[in-house]
């Protein structure tokens, strides 16, 4: 299945190792990859570029005691001032918090698990790091100095309801998380993903002027805007291709996941329905499609007359 998305998969690396990427950022990769982590997470440590000064550390990572090691190793000497978290899935915050031990650092991030989802409706599936409350609570456009570096928050829910990405002002580069990756599509898994909000983020970022991403997971992505613009293509044909297996009688998560993805293994089939329920709830929400109660992975769908 062509997806149109100019994926990039190569990236030079070494476990353990902080890598200098550009001027003011290094990078030390997690071993843990997976199929949904791709090589790992990429924690990164952002600089002035000189010697002396404070640094801040971006997604510290799962709670793997060699990665903590490997990422002090790597600070050094220098002060740690700032520990940023995109968001609260385990192999993104966890770290943060021997981290934030060691150095005294505070940790930022939009909120804690789920702080994204209005109260009344606040749902929290597995996965999610439900130890971790930032310090600094940050909104949309916030501005984060230390020395030699200023980062933007630039609030991007749906894979998470409280997905942040960080633009380093400097560099023109925006740190997305897992908004946008290079190697893969993102997960959108209800409740705390959000497929429409999803979309309306990615459209978010197309007003922007950042010059390359870097990803928690995978390389860089240097042609952000093409980037971005074959995603939310990618996600208007999963809608039509929602839509055509509907009107092939596949009413059920299950059929249309066997359906739709008949080309991809079947162990990332589970991870699929999420993001299939997400288009759903999308398509229910728009009125092009219609459940028996509401809009779940048990539910039977069908397209409106």
């Amino acid at each position: 299945m062509s997806t149109g998305i100019p994926f990039v998969r190569d990236m030079d690396f070494e476990y353990g190792k902080a890598q200098r990427i550009t001027p003011r950022i290094q990078r030390v990769v997690a071993r843990n990859p997976s199929s949904f982590t791709f090589y790992g997470t990429g924690t990164y440590i952002v600089d002035s570029g000189e010697p002396g000064g404070n640094v801040a550390v971006i997604d510290p990572g799962p709670l793997y005691d060699d990665h903590v090691a490997a990422l002090l190793s790597a600070i050094g000497d220098a002060t740690v001032s700032h520990i940023l978290v995109t968001h609260t899935h385990i192999d993104h915050s966890p770290a943060a918090a021997p981290l934030k031990k060691v150095t005294g650092a505070p940790t930022y991030g939009f909120g804690p698990h789920g702080s994204g989802q209005a109260p009344d409706k606040m749902r929290i599936m597995e996965g999610g790091d439900l130890e971790f409350t930032p310090d600094v609570v940050l909104k949309d456009e916030d501005v984060i100095e230390g020395d030699g570096w200023t980062f933007e928050a630039v609030h991007t829910p749906g894979h998470t309801s409280n997905h942040v990405c960080f633009a380093l002002k400097e560099e023109k580069v925006l740190f997305s998380g897992d908004h946008v990756m290079g190697w893969s599509t993102s997960v959108i898994s209800p409740p705390d993903g959000d497929m429409q909000v999803y979309i309306a983020s990615l459209t978010k970022l197309l007003a922007r002027d950042d010059t390359t991403y870097w990803p928690t997971h995978g390389p860089a992505i240097t042609d952000p805007k093409r980037h971005v613009e074959a995603l939310i293509t990618h996600r208007e044909r999963r809608d039509q291709a929602i839509l055509t297996a509907l009107a092939k009688g596949k009413t059920t998560v299950p059929d249309m996941v066997a359906y739709i993805y008949r080309g991809v293994p079947r162990n990332l089939h589970p991870a699929a329905g999420h993001t299939v329920l997400a288009h759903l709830i999308h398509l229910v929400e728009i009125g092009r499609v219609v459940c028996d109660g509401g809009p779940t992975a048990a539910s039977e769908y069908n397209l409106v007359d």
